[in-house]
């Protein structure tokens, strides 16, 4: 499995490391033909208004969407969750509009705020240590969104079709379980070769 970070900002070595330690093969991303050859991406944390205006700047919308709508799996972690999302609140920014859910932008508060918490998630046999930097939180959810873990301020792990996003980042932890659980999406979108 070949998964690219894409490298325009954010914890990208972070990300790759967690792919490797989980077996999968892993390299940063920032060209439309690198996206072109990678089996799963990750648009990982930053600030998503300048990640949304560099992924303009180097054109890489049309084959985002593209390898979407051929059913890759992509995963947003923070800001990339604010860019996956359908609606953003306050804010008119570049989305992607790939899972149907209203993020609020810093809902724990400013980056002082930032926290730990041990989260109940769908599917996993014991809590997850999440690390949540000035974090968004989604609400909202659409009909296909399968809400897979939340907290009294909102929505913080989610999935709908070939779409993940979480508002923690799982790579700046040791527990591997978030990568695994993309990583088998990817591995049924290469067995299967259709939209999940």
């Amino acid at each position: 499995m070949k998964i690219g970070v894409l490298a325009l900002q954010g914890a990208v070595s972070e990300h790759i490391d967690m792919l490797k330690r989980a077996g999968a093969e892993a390299f940063p991303v920032r060209k439309k033909e690198e996206i072109e050859k990678i089996d799963g991406l990750i648009v990982p944390g930053g600030e998503s208004t300048t990640m949304g205006r560099l992924i303009k700047a180097f054109e890489l919308e049309e084959t985002i969407r593209k390898r979407f709508s051929e059913g890759m799996p992509i995963y947003g972690t923070c800001a990339g969750m604010i860019l996956l999302s359908s609606e953003i609140e306050g804010f008119d920014q570049f989305k992607f509009g790939f899972i149907h859910l209203t993020i609020v932008r810093n809902a724990f508060g400013r980056q002082v705020d930032s926290k730990e918490i041990d989260l109940t998630v769908k599917g996993f046999d014991t809590p997850f240590h999440a690390i949540f930097i000035r974090a968004p939180v989604g609400k909202n959810p659409g009909a296909n969104v399968k809400v897979l873990s939340e907290v009294p301020e909102g929505i913080v792990f989610a999935r709908e079709n070939n779409v993940l996003v979480s508002a923690f980042h799982p790579e700046l932890g040791t527990d591997l379980r978030v990568h695994q659980y993309f990583l088998d999406m990817v591995r049924k979108f290469l067995t299967n070769k259709e939209v999940l």
